[in-house]
């Protein structure tokens, strides 16, 4: 079996999850769908609103945050795959 390469994985997970809280603040701005789930990533992602700033703010939240998560999980599954 091959290695995950570790930065590669983590910043794929961090650009997906950075553009799905993005969009989502969109979408619940423009259109009020989805806003359950922006209140409860906002208990998580300070300052994360369905605005346009909030939006942004979100995305790079969770750019971060499932950045950091995907280099974990990489490396993780690198160590148990041996």
């Amino acid at each position: 079996m091959a290695k995950l390469d570790i930065k590669a994985f983590g910043l794929s997970l961090g650009i997906l999850w950075g553009a799905a809280m993005f969009l989502l603040g969109l979408t619940v701005m423009l259109f009020n769908w989805g806003a359950a789930w922006v209140t409860l990533m906002s208990s998580l992602y300070i300052g994360y609103k369905p605005t346009l700033l909030g939006s942004v703010i979100g995305g790079v939240w969770g750019f971060f945050d499932a950045g950091i998560g995907g280099v974990v999980a990489a490396w993780l599954y690198n160590k148990f795959q041996k």
